[in-house]
């Protein structure tokens, strides 16, 4: 159990981290497709916000102290935070590459929880999963 703890603590730093770094894309994207990436941003904060929440809660409903103060989410974080002022498509491919990461955290998470016979956390994790990989879909075909 402790394993998936530390694992879960990852999870809601990296989604921390995350939901940090899409409001900062949201405040500074430009140009021609401004408000299409404006909007999208909000919609990635928001669900960063929500999962994070929920993992949270998850973790100490499994005996688990989820990490709370921001010198804890950069201690335990494997996402970078955002750096600079990227050009809208450099956006989104640092976007892409986050989400692709976390599918991996995700799935990490989901095989502890599995041999666990933990089944809330796993479909938890499964949920993360299917949205993250609809994501990557979607940003993929915003880059070709």
């Amino acid at each position: 159990m402790e394993s998936l703890h530390k694992d879960l603590n990852v999870l809601v730093s990296d989604l921390n981290v995350m939901f940090v770094k899409l409001h900062h894309h949201h405040w500074y994207v430009t140009g021609v497709q401004f408000y299409a990436m404006h909007e999208l941003f909000e919609t990635l904060y928001k669900e960063m916000n929500t999962l994070y929440d929920e993992v949270a809660e998850r973790l100490i409903t499994i005996g688990g102290k989820p990490a709370s103060t921001l010198k804890d989410y950069l201690a335990l974080t494997t996402i970078k935070e955002a750096e600079g002022f990227l050009k809208p498509l450099e956006m989104i491919q640092s976007v892409l590459d986050d989400l692709s990461h976390l599918t991996q955290i995700v799935k990490n998470a989901l095989v502890e929880a599995q041999e666990l016979n933990d089944e809330v956390t796993a479909d938890m994790m499964i949920g993360a999963l299917a949205s993250f990989e609809k994501h990557i879909w979607m940003l993929q075909a915003m880059l070709k």
